[in-house]
């Protein structure tokens, strides 16, 4: 389609955008580039684009999307871990390669070295859903069924937040629910649909239309209270296992050189953007609620989540594979 560039420019201006031309091509030839460590679809990558956008603008400077899938995240961060240090390359960090790969094998990066944290984008749980087929109705009964007779549970990899979610419950209900681990979500689903396992540790987003067609029933979610699109379905910690509390987290990072002045400016509209109620509205539509931080917070917060998940694992044995 050919674009008139008087009538575009027009427009530009009427919609409200104050650069010139020249400047919204310089602009757009040296994007700010967010890496998602993920596949698109997901709910990383969701997050990811959602606040490219709303960063667009807020600052009238391009951001996009790269994703660099691979290894459980782990590609992804490193990528941005030895990145050049110009405040041009961010990353959406996810717990799993931040806080529980270090525990589980080397890694060629330090999370808590290499990377400088700006704000805690967004928090969520996980929701413990199982087949019909499975013959249990609520928490309760799954327990007493699993203390009978072999279960199993399927989570998104080895060392990710779902896999320790069923290890927590494990722990806290004294259970030995066998984990198995999937490549990515699609498959999780499709196998616990099926009946080829018994549980999964699923997104609220990814579950809730399973939930509400009958196809799977939810027994409880893993967070300090009860997720927004599953307002009926309990939490494990009111169920009586308040060990079991286990939240997802996706947290904007960028290389550890980065000047601090980018920092800060970087912290300051992210926060921004994750205050304005679209942003939140679009967030919330997909579960995650936003928790946009100081970078002091957020360093404690990876610190503290380090120690915990590290200790589980020393203390389940829990292996990268």
């Amino acid at each position: 389609m050919k674009i008139n560039r008087r009538n575009f420019i027009l427009s530009a201006c009427a919609g409200g955008i104050v650069a010139s031309a020249p400047q919204l091509v310089r602009a757009n030839a040296n994007p700010t580039r967010i890496v998602c460590p993920y596949a698109p679809g997901g709910g990383t990558d969701t997050v990811t684009r959602i606040m490219a956008e709303g960063l667009s603008t807020l600052t009238g400077q391009s951001y996009i999307v790269e994703n660099k899938p691979g290894v459980g995240g782990l590609v992804g961060h490193q990528y941005v871990a030895s990145a050049k240090p110009d405040g041009k390359i961010l990353l959406l960090g996810a717990i799993g390669p931040l806080v529980i790969a270090p525990h589980l094998s080397k890694i060629t990066y330090d999370p808590q070295k290499d990377l400088a944290p700006l704000t805690m984008a967004v928090i969520f749980p996980n929701v413990l859903v199982v087949s019909p087929s499975v013959g249990v109705k609520n928490l309760k009964e799954f327990i007493e069924l699993a203390k009978k007779q072999p279960l199993s549970y399927a989570s998104t990899g080895a060392g990710s937040a779902a896999h320790l979610a069923g290890e927590l419950l494990n722990d806290s209900a004294g259970l030995d629910i066998l984990h198995v681990p999937y490549k990515g979500g699609s498959q999780a689903m499709l196998d616990l649909v099926s009946g080829r396992v018994s549980a999964y540790y699923a997104t609220p987003s990814s579950a809730q239309p399973y939930i509400k067609s009958g196809k799977l029933i939810a027994l409880a979610t893993t967070g300090d209270e009860r997720s927004e699109l599953l307002p009926d379905v309990p939490t494990l910690k009111e169920s009586g296992y308040p060990g079991a509390v286990a939240l997802n987290w996706y947290t904007f990072m960028a290389p550890a050189e980065t000047p601090k002045d980018i920092q800060q400016t970087l912290n300051k509209n992210m926060v921004t953007v994750l205050k304005d109620p679209k942003t939140r509205s679009e967030l919330s539509r997909h579960g995650m609620t936003p928790a946009p931080s100081t970078q002091e917070e957020l360093r404690q917060f990876i610190a503290a989540e380090s120690k915990r998940w590290g200790q589980l694992i020393k203390d389940r044995n829990i292996a990268a594979n």
